[in-house]
């Protein structure tokens, strides 16, 4: 994707510039997140949980909860199913989805 940066005025440059540097901090999360969504996917699809095939798990991984649900553009966005919906699973049900729609 390319940006007309000359033509850009300096609100936008900065707006621009605070979401490459966010992007760059969350880059490594997002890239694990993803994994871990698609490690999830495929043990569902022999019939497993990931935890059942991985098993001894560090305290650490057993104290975070499993996603259950992500976006649909955007893998890094998970929910447990816990605790209060986020934004994009309310605007996801508002436009006339279901959490089945979401769930991983």
């Amino acid at each position: 994707m390319k940006y007309d940066l000359e033509n850009m005025d300096l609100k936008e440059l900065q707006s621009l510039q605070k979401d490459v540097v966010k992007a760059i901090k969350n880059h490594g999360e997002r890239k694990r997140q993803e994994a871990l969504v698609a490690a999830h996917k495929t043990a569902n699809g022999f019939g497993f949980k990931l935890e059942d095939l991985i098993g001894g798990t560090s305290k650490k991984a057993k104290t975070k909860s499993i996603p259950k649900y992500v976006h649909t553009e955007n893998s890094a966005k998970t929910w447990t199913g816990k605790g209060r919906r986020p934004a994009w699973v309310n605007e996801h049900l508002d436009g006339g989805g279901s959490l089945e729609d979401l769930a991983i």
